[in-house]
């Protein structure tokens, strides 16, 4: 099941941008998704972002519509529904580390997933598939025990708070029958395309300023860009992941040490950097204190990325993918080296200093 249109958010960032391609010119290293039927993809860009690579698709002669639209605003949202009846909807728009205090999560997490739920049901659109995240669920109590679709909701701080309140929004809407919805849940991104704070984790690799919180055997999800968008193409095709949940990630998780050693030697004897071939050690203490600091500022309303990110670096965040493979024939083709030689190729060729 593929429809004549599909309406996609958060391009002209990271992941939407990538599906935006996929769904107009096909996911080339995936047998039946290399080539899809003439289709009109319509992008509801963030008022003030660079749609310039957008553009550049559009010129190309895809047929590629780019709606102004503040998905917290439900006038432009409403605007961004019009004639779509029987659409697919890709919702990849999120925030993930605000710049304007915790309520920001909110704004665009809940507001913003209602606001579009609310227009897709007026419009008699067919499917909503909606992308959550790993902070639902929390972290892992142990490493042998990964999360699967039947893991109990354990939200992580106010992100997590965020996201399982817009899946709770998806979930009722298909309940109630007023459209059909899917929700998938991918950890941690990486891929070309990648945002700073991505490319900056490469830089401190090189330079030896890469944090290591306890012993880095702790186990990590992570989801290649094009493997997410396997899954969301496969979301929209597969008749029975109608009302259902997937966690969308490469076919095993990565030990941290793991990660960092894989970019380390790539960066070395792939690319011919100087490495630094060091590591900041931390005791698993200094996640711990983060998070007490992260708690308290986002309990005032604030957040801060550092905090943040330094909670998480002990802790196991890992899924299993099994749900996915038997009920979506999910098959991620790129795992971890050929997925971070890729970033760094990427990287080079913008023009990025590692």
């Amino acid at each position: 099941m593929t429809s004549s249109i599909a309406i996609v958010t958060g391009a002209p960032g990271w992941l939407g941008s990538r599906l935006v391609d996929c769904l107009l010119n096909g996911l080339m290293e995936v047998p039946g998704l290399e080539v899809v039927a003439p289709r009109t993809v319509r992008v509801a860009k963030l008022p003030g972002a660079d749609d310039s690579a957008l553009r550049d698709l559009r010129a190309s002669g895809k047929d590629l519509e780019i709606i102004e639209c503040d998905i917290t605003n439900s006038t432009m949202v409403s605007e961004l529904f019009a004639a779509a009846e029987g659409a697919t909807v890709f919702h990849c728009a999120g925030i993930i580390h605000p710049n304007r205090g915790r309520k920001q999560f909110y704004d665009v997490n809940v507001q913003g997933t209602k606001n579009l739920l609310e227009a897709a049901v007026r419009s008699r659109c067919k499917r909503f598939i909606h992308v959550s995240s790993n902070s639902p669920i929390g972290t892992n109590p142990s490493p042998d025990q990964l999360f699967d679709e039947s893991t109990p909701y354990n939200p992580y701080m106010h992100y997590g708070k965020s996201k399982k309140a817009g899946e709770d929004l998806v979930n009722n809407s298909f309940k109630e029958g007023k459209i059909e919805t899917v929700i998938i849940r991918p950890p941690w991104f990486y891929g070309p395309g990648q945002p700073a704070r991505q490319s900056l984790f490469f830089t401190m690799i090189k330079t030896g300023k890469v944090p290591i919180v306890g012993s880095g055997e702790n186990l990590r999800s992570m989801a290649y860009i094009d493997n997410i968008c396997q899954g969301l193409m496969l979301c929209e095709r597969v008749e029975k992941a109608a009302g259902q949940t997937y966690w969308i990630a490469d076919k095993r998780p990565y030990t941290m040490n793991e990660i960092v050693d894989t970019i380390e030697n790539l960066l070395e004897e792939e690319f011919k950097y100087d490495v630094a071939h060091k590591r900041m050690r931390l005791p698993g203490l200094a996640s711990e204190v983060a998070l007490l600091v992260d708690a308290a500022l986002q309990g005032a309303g604030l957040y801060h990325q550092k905090f943040h990110v330094l909670s998480e670096m002990n802790k196991n965040i890992a899924c299993k993918i099994t749900k996915a493979e038997t009920e979506l024939g999910y098959d991620p083709k790129i795992a971890l080296r050929e997925g971070m030689w890729r970033s760094i190729r990427w990287m080079q060729q913008n023009g990025q200093t590692i």
